[in-house]
């Protein structure tokens, strides 16, 4: 069987190493836009603060054995009747792969603004190991001492981090009432006091309107303000990556993400697909959502590397579980925010409480504060943050 996998990140590797980890006979094929198979996009942020100097320890897994790997190619269309896939290597040269089943795993992009001054010099994308490269380049040759964050999310917070361990002076701008708008604005705001504590600058509510140059400094527009900075890196989240299963006429879904059963099949036979390019089934709402997560990612790709091959496993779904640390304070989430249970039609109720992480008298102890979020009618228990 010639199994075809477009993307090498966490959906397309653990697809391609379940599929030959049952079927050892497969043949299969990851076709990769970049030259970094399986590497953490999660973890840029560590490598950039030099928490993790060597990015070749952000790789999951290095060893693809049985699998032909091709680096630096990009999958230019997919022919669903003649079952082929038309990739192009850095060179220009064109290739046509012939496939029994495919697997689109595209992943996500950047959902930059569409205002002026986003293709500033200084201003950065942060989602690829290239983009990486790019931020310290910058860093140590125009040797930036401060920077501006445009999004206030998980990856925008632990590049605030990052920056301020280089000790460069940061500001975070962000459009919700408080960084992190995943979780209950009664926790925002305490993350907001902790980037304050460690001097990170932070407005939320505020919509950037444009990036400029005035001389050798880039300011960033957003509302009244008017924050100088040597560098911008623009962290706003994603959107769903999914031109080449769009043009072949396969069906799209949620926001945009491809549309895929629970079995990780798109509308389209044969047709495969995972990760944060496709939609999710959310076992609480009993709906698809979009939600991309490594971990979600992580398991549709076994699932449907599995199913490739014969298997007829269902994607059990997920819950929207998600952890970061943002200097001193780590803080989770998993099912609904309240306000969220309340949209979904639920008689919401959420309660707060606090406690030591252990005894108060031994040395180190922290407080621990808890949300929950139950059904009032029911009694069901619908969402934590912790």
């Amino acid at each position: 069987m010639r199994l075809v996998i477009v993307g090498g990140s966490d959906a397309g590797v653990a697809a391609a190493l379940r599929a030959r980890e049952l079927e050892a006979a497969a043949a299969v094929t990851l076709v990769l836009a970049d030259a970094y198979p399986n590497y953490s996009i999660c973890g840029l942020p560590f490598y950039l603060s030099r928490e993790v100097e060597d990015w070749h320890r952000l790789a999951h897994r290095t060893a693809f054995d049985g699998i032909d790997l091709l680096l630096n190619h990009c999958a230019e269309s997919l022919d669903l009747v003649g079952h082929t896939i038309r990739v192009r290597d850095a060179g220009g040269q064109l290739q046509t792969l012939p496939y029994d089943r495919v697997l689109v795993a595209t992943g996500a992009r950047p959902a930059l603004p569409d205002i002026p001054g986003m293709n500033l010099d200084g201003v950065f994308p942060l989602h690829t190991m290239d983009d990486s490269f790019a931020i310290d380049a910058y860093l140590r040759q125009a040797k930036c001492r401060k920077v501006t964050i445009v999004g206030a999310g998980y990856i925008g917070l632990e590049m605030a981090d990052a920056l301020r361990i280089r000790r460069l002076d940061v500001t975070v701008i962000g459009r919700s009432a408080s960084p992190l708008p995943s979780v209950d604005q009664e926790f925002g705001h305490e993350i907001e006091k902790e980037l304050q504590r460690h001097a990170v600058g932070v407005l939320c509510g505020a919509e950037v309107t444009r990036v400029g140059r005035v001389e050798d400094r880039l300011v960033v527009t957003a509302g009244d303000l008017e924050d100088e900075a040597d560098m911008v890196i623009a962290a706003p989240g994603v959107r769903p990556s999914t031109e080449l299963a769009a043009a072949s006429g396969i069906r799209l879904g949620v926001a945009g993400a491809i549309a895929v059963d629970r079995s990780m099949r798109t509308s389209a036979p044969d047709v495969f697909a995972a990760g944060d390019c496709v939609e999710t089934w959310h076992q609480l709402l009993a709906a698809n959502v979009y939600l991309p997560l490594g971990t979600t990612a992580h398991k549709q790709g076994r699932l449907a590397g599995e199913n490739m091959i014969g298997g007829d496993r269902l994607f059990a779904g997920s819950l929207g579980t998600q952890v970061v640390k943002v200097f001193d304070v780590a803080i989770a989430r998993t099912g609904l925010r309240d306000d969220e249970a309340r949209q979904a039609g639920f008689d919401a109720v959420t309660v707060e409480s606090a406690a030591w992480d252990h005894k108060a008298y031994y040395p180190g102890a922290r407080e621990l504060r808890t949300r929950i979020t139950g059904d009032r009618q029911s009694g069901r228990l619908l969402g934590a943050q912790i």
